[in-house]
């Protein structure tokens, strides 16, 4: 299995020296990838779940990717009707040919209401812009003179580069667990990516994956990933409350290795740890004690 972790451009910890400072240590200590997540504005009614600052999740990548060299880089997840399809893929093809083909490109659809009429976004037809939003994308990565005619985008008569590193465009990571989300990880997706999932519910949702890819003749299935909240806790500590809802993996190192070996037998390949910290000193002991007590006895 493979280990990331969730960088805080949100919250109370979403300051640059601790974004920055966490994603050089995250690759110091061995992880394979580092995360940020997706707001444009937090309406009122959301600060209790994003706090009121929210760093643009492609420009805070920019910026790790010109302080790391090794770890990939992905968003967990970015909204896609929330920016023109043209742009987005402007932006993920340059940070994906800047950063040497280091890019993931989680995505969602959005779940705020207020947030997407704050933005022009009609909240019902969200769905159906991100599946055409994502079409287009594709059409700009691997088409040497794109075009595309839809309801929400259209463009043709012109040149898109630079074409992303990866081929043939960095792997697109389904974010949610509704049946539509697995519907457009069967269509789209090199991965699923919940967040805070049991693994029973990993497993239903895997199972209905699976025949969802058999229905469009998809041989191979999307691998699976997960997002979750962690916290190690010594002895007696009660585990703190998800920022998310659903389950947290909490405990002493020995519990974690059994809580997370549960998950690879579920068929979890990439788990982004969302480490449950208070400031940015406990947010480098929490990642430390993980990499040297907890991930070796997953070898």
């Amino acid at each position: 299995m493979k280990f990331g972790v969730w960088i805080p451009n949100c919250r109370h910890l979403a300051t640059p020296d601790i974004i920055r400072g966490a994603a050089v240590r995250a690759e110091q200590l061995g992880y394979d990838s580092v995360w940020v997540s997706d707001h444009v504005v937090v309406p009122d009614a959301n600060v209790v779940n994003f706090g009121e600052t929210i760093f643009d999740p492609l420009v805070t990548l920019g910026v790790i990717a010109g302080a790391t060299s090794r770890v990939r880089l992905g968003t967990t997840v970015l909204i896609v009707p929330y920016r023109n399809a043209v742009v987005t893929a402007k932006m993920i093809s340059s940070l994906d040919a800047l950063s040497g083909g280091r890019v993931v490109f989680g995505i969602g659809a959005g779940w705020v209401a207020a947030e997407s009429a704050i933005l022009g976004v009609p909240f019902a037809e969200r769905g159906a812009m991100t599946d055409e939003y994502l079409e287009a994308m594709q059409e700009l990565w691997t088409n040497p003179a794109p075009s595309f005619s839809g309801k929400y985008t259209q463009f043709s008569g012109l040149k898109f580069e630079p074409k992303p590193v990866q081929k043939p465009h960095p792997p697109i990571w389904v974010g949610g667990h509704s049946r539509a989300a697995l519907r457009r990880t069967a269509q789209f997706g090199a991965a699923w990516h919940p967040i805070n999932r049991s693994p029973e519910e990993l497993r239903a949702g895997r199972a209905e994956l699976a025949r969802l890819c058999q229905a469009r003749g998809r041989a191979v299935p999307p691998a699976l990933t997960l997002r979750n909240d962690v916290r190690i806790v010594g002895p007696g500590q009660a585990a703190p409350a998800s920022t998310h809802g659903g389950r947290v993996l909490a405990g002493e190192p020995a519990r974690l290795v059994d809580q997370i070996a549960e998950l690879a037998d579920c068929g979890v390949e990439h788990l982004v740890l969302e480490f449950l910290a208070e400031d940015g000193r406990e947010l480098d002991e929490q990642m430390a004690a993980f990499a040297e007590r907890v991930r070796p006895k997953l070898a």
